[in-house]
């Protein structure tokens, strides 16, 4: 048995999750969660979206298992891997190209808040812009860029300096009165607006830390339809709820829209091993060579477990069963 007052003495103030969960957890297998005493937890959290295929699921294990014990290559910063040539092969025509999406995968730092840094470095080097648009009960990421977007005021305390060169669109759901697709028309047309065009409009088609707030299929047409008329990118932020967690693997399909550039992370590991992945059109791969570059961007294990994790997707029909699972707990919550 382990003393929880190691945790309380050593570890920094900034951890929180062990605050509402204080327990020592030892082991975990699918929905399930086990303390020292061997009591068993149904797991909700689920690594705030990391785990959507559970914890140590055995498809993705016997994978990684296999790979660790072929002494294949574990680390290989951006060079030439059989692991990621046979996960961008896989992805990219078992999921991007069957929904006719046509993207570059950068390989960002291996957490979805790399990935957001790395769209806004590259949205602003697109359009030689500055401003970014983002919407209120937004999150991100927690570092410098990311943060300057997310909009809850507890997070942006912590940054320490002023966050800049971001502006946030009211959501429609906080103003119903409000056509905000007008308001931001009239913040362009407006010479006495105050407010800068932007280079790109970052939003997650379903807010998640801002209290699960759906984005309407007929906003998100409406805001790429604004985006398209006035030379903006439109920029998804699924990393909360891409990888089928919305019932298709990209939330902004329910829509039939297509953003310029998205990001994905915590489930697109796999197991999870982390993995953050900037996506844009094609002709928007303004990068120069390591422009944007981070050590651990060549995790092999995350591409093992990737390819694994999308391969059991797939032969599980995951999509499907989210939806299904997702009307049980609507009805159940509607009820209650």
């Amino acid at each position: 048995m382990h003393s929880k007052e190691l945790f309380s003495e050593y570890e920094a103030n900034v951890r929180s999750y062990s605050r509402s969960f204080p327990e020592i957890f030892t082991k975990a297998k699918g929905a399930k969660m086990y303390d020292e005493n061997g009591k068993e937890y149904i797991d909700f959290f689920a690594g705030a979206g990391a785990l959507n295929y559970g914890h140590n699921n055995d498809y993705i294990k016997e994978k990684v298992i296999d790979y660790i014990q072929s002494d294949g290559i574990m680390h290989s910063l951006d060079m030439m891997t059989a692991p990621k040539a046979e996960f961008i092969e896989f992805f990219e025509k078992k999921v991007l190209e069957p929904r006719g999406l046509d993207y570059k995968i950068m390989f960002a730092g291996p957490t979805g808040t790399n990935a957001v840094e790395s769209l806004l470095k590259l949205a602003r080097k697109v359009k030689k812009r500055e401003m970014i648009w983002a919407y209120m009960g937004c999150f991100h990421g927690m570092t410098l860029g990311s943060i300057s977007l997310t909009s809850d005021a507890a997070s942006r305390a912590g940054a320490g300096v002023g966050l800049d060169n971001v502006y946030h669109i009211p959501a429609p759901y906080m103003f119903p009165e409000l056509d905000t697709i007008k308001f931001m028309q009239t913040l362009l047309d407006d010479d006495h607006s105050g407010v800068e065009k932007p280079a790109a409009i970052f939003i997650e088609t379903v807010q998640a830390d801002g209290g699960v707030n759906v984005f309407s299929v007929e906003y998100l047409k409406a805001l790429r339809e604004f985006c398209d008329k006035n030379d903006i990118l439109m920029v998804v932020d699924d990393v909360q709820v891409g990888c089928a967690r919305t019932g298709t693997f990209f939330s902004f399909e329910r829509a039939g829209i297509k953003p310029d550039m998205f990001s994905l992370s915590k489930s697109i590991g796999g197991y999870p091993f982390p993995m953050g992945l900037a996506m844009f059109k094609p002709e928007y791969d303004l990068w120069k060579p390591g422009e944007h570059s981070g050590t651990f961007r060549g995790i092999q294990l995350s591409m093992v477990a990737a390819k694994a994790g999308l391969e059991f997707m797939l032969d599980n029909n995951i999509e499907a069963e989210t939806r299904r699972k997702g009307e049980i707990v609507r009805s159940i919550l509607r009820r209650i």
